[in-house]
């Protein structure tokens, strides 16, 4: 199925490269491939991995770090508005997060949730949250509703510039934005002491900022001149169909963002729920941060697997898995290393309380553990996007987090002396379990047959003309 006339999704890219991939996978099938051309190799994988990914990555991480200084002021008003902010954020914000992130309906999703947040004090206290942290929540949470509609367009106009690979003006629109969010906050938590609402609700804000310069840039800019000429009543047609594909995405997506939010909230219930909400809510920012850097390495290999099995080079996919994975355990390592070195820093940003700052010491050593295990799992998720795997991975998530993880963690939390660090051991057996099942269902993958299952989906799903242009049979 590979043949010289295919055409690359990202032919400017490729074309800047030494090599081709039907000539990378030509080397690939020989029998013995001397050590000095795999480095070549391996470097050709890389460049093309860093050109994919430095933008997503630097999108993911200025976009996560809006709600990151809103939570570090938050804590610096005291422990429980830290508390009350962090619960708002991993229930009420997480679950937006999760749906919207895969299915096409944002809208109409943000104002089924709209309700959630307007009544999520009410919510905390009917799944017994203590009363003090409801109230915090229920104050936090309501000034996060403009950001709920903010988030729902934002989202589909930075898939909409990635599908064409105009991702560095998106990298300078999120840095622009958080900058002026770092300032914004200051002003409002400490010059105009807003406290907890202010700071809630210029997070809002700064998703409008996002939102709006995105758009002007998609309505303005002569590369999209051609991609959007304006709404059209065609969108809605064919809208099953894109449900059904996104539906598998978004279930795997969801368990794995709620089966963390849920820890959260799970601690909530601890004999001290204040310094356990926030111990654990400092230590999952910053595990947050980092997969949030490793989310744009696994969007980079999603794109380059389903790239190159479209191309039917079902060897050069394969090299791209372990060239990322090799790239990003060395990186999780560096950033294990740095947890623990600054354990005490990293509490201080959030908080002065030294109970608290306590509390995320003795938690560091098991976040570190959870980064270094970052620097594989996102990937392998990024993978089964890119193989089409994601109805699999659903269940294997469903399994491994929530069927032994999850009560693992409760009997940990809540029947042993451990408590938080309970419960987030918990998280670090499904993590695991999950990570070792990828493992082996990538392993023991037969690439020439998911370079074939992709051919076949672009034949029934793509009109003739789009096919001819991705792949020469």
């Amino acid at each position: 199925m590979a043949t010289e006339e295919y055409h690359p999704l990202l032919p400017g890219i490729l074309q800047e490269e030494s090599l081709a991939s039907a000539e990378v996978e030509a080397i690939l099938m020989e029998k013995t491939v001397a050590a000095s051309r795999y480095i070549k190799l391996f470097g050709w994988e890389s460049k093309l991995l860093w050109i994919l990914s430095w933008a997503s990555i630097v999108v993911s991480i200025c976009n996560y770090m809006l709600s990151f200084v809103t939570l570090t002021f938050s804590g610096h008003l005291g422990a429980l508005d830290l508390a009350g902010a962090s619960i708002a954020m991993v229930g009420a914000q997480g679950l937006a997060y999760g749906i919207m992130r895969a299915i096409i309906l944002h809208l109409g999703m943000a104002i089924l949730l709209t309700f959630l947040y307007a009544y999520f004090g009410e919510v905390l206290k009917i799944i017994g949250q203590a009363e003090d942290i409801a109230e915090k929540g229920q104050i936090f949470a309501r000034g996060m509703i403009p950001q709920l509609y903010a988030f729902s367009i934002s989202c589909p106009l930075q898939r909409f510039l990635q599908a064409q690979n105009i991702v560095n003006p998106l990298a300078y629109i999120s840095f622009s934005v958080f900058l002026v969010h770092i300032f914004l906050s200051w002003l409002v938590v400490y010059h105009f002491d807003f406290g907890l609402l202010g700071a809630a609700l210029t997070l809002s804000l700064s998703w409008w900022f996002l939102v709006i310069l995105q758009g002007l840039y998609i309505l303005l800019s002569p590369s999209c001149k051609n991609t959007w000429t304006g709404f059209s009543m065609r969108a809605v047609h064919g809208m099953w169909p894109y449900f059904k594909l996104t539906f598998a995405s978004a279930v795997m997506l969801c368990l794995e963002i709620w089966y963390v939010q849920g820890l959260v909230l799970i601690s909530g219930f601890l004999s001290n729920p204040t310094i356990a909400l926030d111990s654990l809510s400092i230590c999952l920012n910053y595990w947050t941060w980092d997969i949030e850097f490793m989310l744009g390495l696994s969007a980079a290999v999603s794109v380059r697997v389903s790239n190159e099995l479209g191309a039917g080079h079902p060897m050069v996919a394969k090299f791209s898995v372990i060239v990322v994975n090799m790239t990003t355990i060395l990186i999780s390592v560096v950033f294990s290393a740095i947890v623990l070195v600054f354990r005490v820093g990293l509490s201080e940003l959030f908080t002065s309380d030294e109970e608290v700052i306590e509390a995320v010491s003795n938690l560091t050593p098991l976040l570190a553990i959870s980064v270094f295990l970052n620097g594989v799992q996102p990937i392998l998720s990024g993978v089964a996007i890119g193989s089409g795997w994601q109805g699999l991975v659903a269940y294997v998530n469903l399994t491994t987090y929530y069927i032994i993880g999850l009560p693992i963690g409760c009997v940990l939390g809540f029947k042993t002396s451990l408590g938080a660090a309970g419960i987030w051991w918990g998280m670090i057996i499904g993590v695991i379990l999950q990570t070792a099942t990828l493992i082996v269902i990538t392993a023991r993958t037969n690439w020439n047959a998911e370079a074939a299952k992709t051919t076949d989906r672009l034949k029934n799903s793509a009109n003739g003309s789009t096919l001819d242009r991705l792949v020469s049979a």
